[in-house]
């Protein structure tokens, strides 16, 4: 449980430099140089997700169980992820509906990845890891949000055809992953 928590909060920690340290991270880019910021975020958020990835595997070898979820929460989740992978792709995919309402859809997606997963996980473990990445979206959201105020952010509209690509992308992505990927990284085949 220790490497997963060191991931956590080596992760985290270096994706909440804009919540907490606008400032410093401002200054830091102008001192180091954007390609050295870059490198060395880099760098540090990969140490951190390998620890997570080893320790999440670790954990998982002798779990210990908080509360057994109903089998139905399994499906509001594969339900729930799907939204997560739409709202992923609105991230990248110019010009959508999604990004121009929302603002920040990939900060929603994982919220949203993070809830299903509480939902049909109840080891120590899956509360640890999907409960650290909830909190960090919600406050990330929310800096987020304040900062676009703050700087009067404006998103351009989203296009009914850019809109529809996003749909289908992040609908083909979860087809993928939750009918192929899934199993073969994680070792759980969410449909059986």
């Amino acid at each position: 449980m220790n490497y997963l928590i060191l991931g956590l909060l080596i992760f985290l920690g270096a994706h909440s430099i804009r919540i907490v340290a606008e400032d410093w991270r401002t200054r830091a880019r102008a001192r180091w140089g954007e390609a050295a910021f870059k490198g060395v975020y880099s760098v540090v958020s990969l140490v951190g997700f390998g620890l997570i990835i080893y320790g999440f595997g670790l954990a998982r070898e002798v779990p210990s169980m908080l509360w057994m979820p109903p089998r139905g929460m399994r499906h509001a989740a594969s339900l729930l992820t799907l939204f997560s992978f739409v709202f992923l792709a609105a991230a990248y995919v110019p010009r959508n509906a999604i990004k121009a309402r929302f603002h920040h859809p990939m900060v929603l997606g994982v919220k949203i990845w993070a809830l299903a997963h509480l939902l049909a996980n109840g080891s120590v473990a899956h509360v640890l890891l999907f409960g650290a990445f909830l909190a960090w979206a919600v406050l990330d959201f929310i800096a987020s949000r304040r900062r676009d105020r703050a700087l009067g952010t404006t998103y351009p509209a989203g296009t009914t055809a850019a809109t529809l690509t996003t749909v289908a992308v992040g609908v083909g992505a979860w087809a993928v992953f939750a009918l192929y990927l899934h199993g073969l990284l994680i070792g759980i085949r969410p449909f059986g």
